[in-house]
């Protein structure tokens, strides 16, 4: 049952106009320090408005003895913004308490909500009619409550095209989708980018002659012909007893958030093992973790190997910047170190010749990137497709190691070494790729 979104914020057009001018955290600061001496509620629009057309993912207020300070999450990476007045900070937390619908008179543990942002009519086509959710959590800390909001963007709701696919992938993913049954695992860390994933996969799937239920915590996007649930606790509605019913809503498409328990992956397994294909996210480093990590929380190789389709690991790295970047020489070094590290990928991925006077991109940084050198992200993937040789190979249990091993004897591409093929199409670099996969 979705979470009833409690309070309203309708950013307007005074506001959308500050904050469509806003291209970077420079303007973005000058523009929040200019509306301190109005409201909290026309602050409150200042930052959410330009968070907005910023593409912020996260924005960050912390308590400090004397103030607290404003930071933005941008393409994964947080920045300082400016230092809040502490009146100034206790007055946006009460206002976002309210509209959260948050207890005001609760500072002592931590607490979650949610409300909504609409835009002005002024706003375009992009935004117009489209909420914009804010997830809210507050934290007890040392000098006050911790803040962070979530912003949701339906902008974030891309097609499978504007993934970050390679070629293969692409046609691979396109071919998984099409199946009637079995399991879809996206794994990586939280904010690696599974959910735009498999949201992407539910776009494409989506068809009236089909049904397609999801059960998720909580709902972070709303996609129409789509029957969406959300996990509650308090009511006794988690991921187990919401998969048991929506079970039996004769469903031929199930996305569950994520599998965290032993009876969510049981009852998904099952699911995928007698007609319904099910798409699902789980917590691992690569996918060679995924088998491990089923079995460690109590799944049978002998359930476990038969139910999966496909499993995809995935990280997001930064696209340099459009604006800034140069193409320059390859060092003798970084050659070598990519020479090595795309040995023996197979010979089907298409790469340019690795020799000398090799160009690659390098991120300089100017006003439009907030001189980060980086303007967006894309996706970098490693997968492998469970066939009779695979499964029979999961049934003996393998060591994550073993199993990595195996999966690359069978052609595949690691995450690593997808981001550097993207270094040499001139997307992204090696130091972004090593930074988000490891020197």
């Amino acid at each position: 049952m979705p979470e009833k979104i409690v309070g309203e914020v309708k950013i307007s057009a005074v506001t959308l106009n500050i904050a469509q001018k806003i291209k970077n955290v420079s303007d973005f600061k000058e523009e929040i320090e200019t509306s301190l001496t109005k409201r909290v509620t026309d602050v409150l629009e200042v930052i959410l408005g330009g968070g907005i057309f910023l593409d912020v993912s996260d924005i960050h207020i912390e308590p400090r003895e004397e103030n607290a300070k404003l930071r933005i999450r941008i393409d994964g990476i947080l920045e300082d913004v400016l230092i809040l007045e502490k009146k100034i900070y206790e007055n946006l937390l009460s206002r976002i308490k309210l509209l959260s619908g948050i207890k005001l008179n609760i500072t002592d543990r931590p607490q979650d909500g949610r409300f909504s942002v609409l835009m002005d009519e002024i706003a375009g086509e992009e935004y117009k009619a489209r909420a914009i959710e804010i997830r809210s959590s507050t934290l007890p800390a040392e000098y006050g409550e911790s803040i962070v909001l979530r912003l949701l963007n339906p902008k974030s709701l891309i097609e499978i095209e504007t993934l970050g696919l390679r070629k293969d992938l692409l046609e691979i993913f396109n071919q998984e989708i099409k199946k009637p049954n079995g399991m879809i695992i996206v794994t990586g860390p939280t904010g690696s980018g599974k959910t735009t994933t498999l949201y992407a996969f539910l776009k494409k799937i989506q068809k009236p002659e089909i049904k397609v239920i999801t059960i998720e915590d909580p709902i972070e996007y709303h996609l129409e012909g789509i029957s969406q649930t959300q996990v509650d606790s308090r009511a006794g509605y988690d991921f187990a007893n919401g998969l048991k019913s929506i079970m039996r809503q004769d469903p031929d498409v199930i996305l569950v958030g994520e599998i965290r328990d032993l009876e969510t992956a049981s009852i998904a397994l099952q699911a995928a093992l007698t007609g319904h294909l099910v798409l699902t996210t789980l917590h691992t480093n690569d996918a060679a973790g995924t088998i491990a990590r089923l079995q460690a929380l109590g799944e049978k190789p002998v359930n476990i190997a038969p139910a999966i389709n496909i499993v995809i690991a995935q990280r997001l790295v930064r696209k340099v910047c459009k604006e800034c970047s140069k193409i320059e020489k390859s060092p003798p070094s970084i050659l070598e170190k990519i020479k090595k590290e795309l040995r023996g990928i197979p010979k089907d991925i298409k790469i340019p010749e690795l020799r000398a006077g090799l160009k690659i991109p390098k991120a300089k940084g100017c006003k439009d990137c907030n001189f980060t050198g980086y303007r967006g992200r894309l996706g970098i993937f490693e997968t492998f497709l469970v066939d009779d040789e695979m499964e029979n190979f999961i049934l003996t249990s393998p060591s994550i190691s073993s199993l990595r091993k195996k999966v690359i004897e069978k052609g595949m591409v690691t995450m690593k070494q997808d981001g550097l093929i993207k270094v040499l199409e001139g997307i992204t670099t090696v130091e972004e790729v090593e930074r988000v996969t490891g020197e």
